[in-house]
């Protein structure tokens, strides 16, 4: 017998022989939506800081027409810059994963308060983020994309 064959076979059988990770708990979606909901409640109350803490230390996050902000600083200065809002929602349709790792597929509306002469400007669409549990017990993003329903002006 080739000693490559035998060494690819033997791998084969290690990996495939690797336990399961175990499936996402019902706690675990609970503390998701949980998350989520703070997320709406800070992002509201201009709490910048405690929304980046949503995010891991090496997060991305993917806003519309714009290059992705990686890291919490930079999300925390992005979330600084944004325009304050009169009313944002998140509706989350799924939480899926297992017991390391999950995902959110939701929906979003805002409207971006009006300031002076400018009116507001209200948005809505979708999102999707990651997560991944951490030693504590926490599920911070690791990536979070959402994309506006509203057509460009002009299209």
């Amino acid at each position: 017998m080739r000693p490559s064959f035998l060494l690819t076979t033997l791998c084969c059988a290690t990996l495939g022989c690797q336990p399961a990770p175990a499936p996402l708990a019902e706690a675990d979606v609970t503390a998701i939506r949980a998350a989520t909901a703070r997320f709406v409640e800070n992002a509201l109350a201009r709490r910048d800081s405690a929304n980046a803490a949503e995010y891991a230390e090496d997060g991305v996050f993917m806003p519309p027409n714009q290059p992705a902000v990686e890291g919490r600083a930079a999300i925390r200065a992005w979330f600084a810059a944004f325009p304050p809002m009169s009313a944002f929602n998140l509706t989350v349709v799924e939480v899926k994963g297992r017991s390391d790792l999950a995902y959110e597929r939701g929906t979003w509306a805002l409207t971006i308060a009006a300031t002076g002469k400018t009116p507001a400007i209200s948005d809505h669409g979708k999102f999707l983020a990651v997560r991944r549990r951490q030693a504590d017990g926490s599920w911070p993003m690791t990536a979070d994309i959402f994309n506006s329903d509203v057509p460009l002006p002009g299209r």
